[in-house]
């Protein structure tokens, strides 16, 4: 049997992602087939941690260009990742998988406050912890995050899920004869504008030497090949 070549991983979900078909919201079978593949990974013993978006319920982003501010509108897209961290949380727990949702601004009746070594000691004792609520600040996605977080807690690697199977030179949708590349290296994906993660978290994982992984959510079984090291998606490293 293979064995994980990853101990510790930060899992990185789009809010966009939980939508499914819906278009917005929570779509409760794909919240749930997320789950599964969570407990599939959590069962061969890998510490998880999962940064989760919000862009199903709200982006701060697209709400800026409607008028409202910024700070407001970045502050509201972090409460939506609260809501999504809660529904993941709520799937785990249903697949016997002990679950902590952890948010960078404090909310006690529903989530533990972020600490570092709070959240260590919950690894260490194969909990699989949800970090909502972005880094805490407006201006900072949740792509930062998952970098930040990863690098806090001493990851091997940051697992992005997408809905397409790696990295592309341009949009597989729109341009057929996109090419999926199966390496990059962290200045290729600045230089060449690929839109993997923000410049920001990239250049906290190129200094900080946190290869990512981006890959497709939605084949199931994916999560697993890539802990187990199959070549699938495409690997961003140094």
């Amino acid at each position: 049997m293979k064995r994980p070549i990853f101990s510790k991983i930060v899992l990185k979900i789009s809010g966009e992602a939980l939508q499914g078909r819906l278009g917005h919201g929570i779509d409760a079978d794909v919240i749930k087939s997320v789950a599964m593949q969570i407990k599939e990974i959590h069962d061969l013993g890998v510490q998880i941690a999962v940064v989760i978006g919000g862009g199903n319920i709200f982006r701060g982003n697209v709400a800026e260009t409607r008028g409202i501010d910024r700070v407001t509108a970045d502050y509201m897209g972090m409460l939506a990742t609260v809501i999504n961290g809660m529904a993941l949380q709520d799937a785990l727990e249903k697949a016997d998988v002990q679950t902590r949702v952890m948010t960078a601004i404090e909310m006690k009746e529903v989530a533990e406050p972020f600490i570092r070594r709070r959240a260590m000691r919950h690894l260490e004792k194969k909990r699989v912890i949800v970090f909502v609520g972005g880094t805490g600040n407006p201006y900072f996605t949740t792509d930062t995050t998952a970098a930040l977080r990863a690098i806090e807690i001493g990851a091997d690697v940051i697992l992005k899920a997408t809905k397409v199977d790696g990295v592309y030179s341009a949009d597989p949708v729109k341009h057929k004869d996109a090419k999926r590349f199966k390496r990059l290296k962290y200045l290729d994906v600045i230089k060449r504008n690929l839109k993997v993660m923000d410049v920001t978290a990239i250049s906290l994982c190129m200094d900080n030497k946190l290869p990512i992984i981006v890959f497709d959510l939605f084949k199931k079984g994916n999560i697993k090949k890539v802990v187990l090291g199959e070549n699938i998606g495409t690997v961003v490293e140094g």
